[in-house]
């Protein structure tokens, strides 16, 4: 019955990395046709939609991150950790084939994926994904219901991508940033979103096990 868990998180993956640096692609290609609004939108609503569908199944993660953050808290097995990573970065990484084969090569910029913007370094494009991360994996830990936790965390996505999207991409997740590296060959400060989410979420949930602690 596993396998059922790590299929949902593929697909989820799937879906919200086809739309999210879908959404990227179609502003460049249409001429800032969406804005950073529609963007941030698209990757909110994105990731609600998966949720909503998902959570049923598997919890949907859809976020190596948060994945290992639950695994941190004991709240996933390690076998399921590894199964659920794997699952998301296939997700992503064919997502982002699927959108190589959609838009023309001249038009791609990363095929989506997250960038730095001018003027923001390294360490603190890391602290950025850090910090916003931390409030996403915070929610995860705090909101079972899933039908609340789909409306929250893709409002805190669409809120975060808002302000965040043009000085790190808003990522909050290596599986958002793994695929379209991958498909486009493009890895310059890959390790930002690895980092910064991974520090984020496994602090945030060591910080709900303190204050829930009785």
């Amino acid at each position: 019955m596993q396998f059922r868990k790590y299929l949902a998180e593929l697909i989820a993956t799937f879906g919200f990395v086809f739309l999210a640096a879908g959404s990227v692609l179609t502003n460049q290609f249409v001429e800032s046709l969406l804005g950073n609004v529609g963007i941030a939108l698209a990757h909110g609503l994105a990731l609600m939609a998966m949720v909503f569908v998902f959570a049923g199944i598997s919890g949907a993660h859809i976020n190596p991150a948060v994945t290992i953050a639950m695994w941190s808290r004991s709240k996933i097995k390690t076998n399921d950790a590894l199964g659920y990573i794997i699952s998301q970065l296939i997700g992503s990484a064919i997502a982002a084939f699927c959108l190589w084969l959609i838009f023309p090569l001249e038009k791609i910029l990363h095929l989506g994926g997250p960038a730095l913007g001018i003027n923001i370094t390294f360490i603190g494009a890391i602290l950025i994904e850090a910090v916003l991360t931390f409030f996403l994996a915070l929610i995860v830990f705090e909101v079972s219901d899933k039908n609340s936790i789909g409306i929250a965390i893709g409002a805190f996505l669409a809120a975060a991508v808002l302000v965040a999207g043009p000085l790190t991409g808003a990522a909050l997740n290596p599986a958002r940033a793994f695929g379209p590296a991958l498909i486009s060959g493009f890895w310059k400060n890959h390790l930002v979103y690895w980092i910064g989410p991974v520090a984020g979420a496994l602090l945030a949930g060591w910080i709900h096990s303190f204050i829930k602690k009785k």
